[in-house]
């Protein structure tokens, strides 16, 4: 049975990271580690990762993805899974991630969807609805395979060791998700699986302020990564290495 590392970036939401906690201390297939990775919070972060037993590290680069990429430095296991503060797994899902990356290989990685909580009824319903979708319809057009969703994925740790050094990590502005899939190489099998699912807050879609700062974040990390190796080059390097190594 393989090990897992739980890796959790957060800045001053002590609340939603109390509550992501306990969902992880119930889990049927407890995590061997939970590491969370501390953006400067001046709230009662540290008292809640002492009370539940979580790996708190600190890390000084501000921005999402400096703190994923120093908790996946910082990751002991064979596998390491990645949420959000404010996500909620149900208790099956560190069981089923074991399982599927341990059926898909050993470059492998996996997400899945969220489910909305919080904010109005229409910010849920477009974020399960029309956002979700579109993200895995519309990025994986792009890459050529499934991306991978910030709240809720998974990947052997050989896989970041291949990808550590070149995620753009000292770039506030960018989303950790998106920078880490358009880096996976080609031989790495990417899973999509809609049922494996997390709650995961509106609060990103609940005013147009919000939206605009995610999609601002997109527009940035999609020119740095374009400008390091154009999307139709790198499909044609996926679909032609998929041809060499059919199966």
């Amino acid at each position: 049975m393989a090990t897992i590392s739980v890796v959790i970036p957060t800045r001053n939401d002590a609340g939603m990271l109390a509550a992501c906690l306990a969902a992880l201390a119930g889990q049927t297939r407890p995590a061997d580690e939970i590491v969370v990775v501390d953006n400067a919070s001046t709230d009662n972060t540290a008292a809640v990762c002492a009370a539940a037993g979580a790996r708190r590290v600190a890390v000084e680069l501000p921005g999402i993805a400096a703190s994923t990429a120093f908790g996946f430095d910082e990751a002991r296991c064979e596998l390491i899974a990645r949420l959000d503060t404010d996500s909620i797994p149900p208790a099956d899902w560190l069981e089923r991630v074991e399982t599927i990356l341990e059926q898909a290989g050993p470059l492998s990685a996996v997400s899945g969807p969220g489910d909305f909580y919080g904010e109005t009824r229409f910010a849920r319903w477009i974020g399960t609805s029309v956002y979700i979708p579109g993200y895995f319809w519309a990025i994986g057009w792009l890459l050529g395979h499934p991306p991978l969703f910030g709240s809720n994925f998974a990947m052997r740790a050989a896989v970041w060791e291949r990808i550590r050094g070149s995620v753009h990590r000292g770039i506030p502005p960018v989303h950790d998700d998106l920078d880490i899939s358009y880096q996976i190489p080609p031989d790495v099998k990417v899973i999509a699986d809609p049922t494996l699912r997390v709650q995961v807050s509106a609060r990103p879609l609940a005013s147009w302020h919000a939206v605009g700062r995610r999609l601002s974040m997109a527009w940035t990390t999609f020119g740095i990564e374009f400008k390091q190796e154009s999307p139709f080059r790198r499909r044609r390097r996926r679909r032609q290495w998929e041809r060499d190594h059919p199966g």
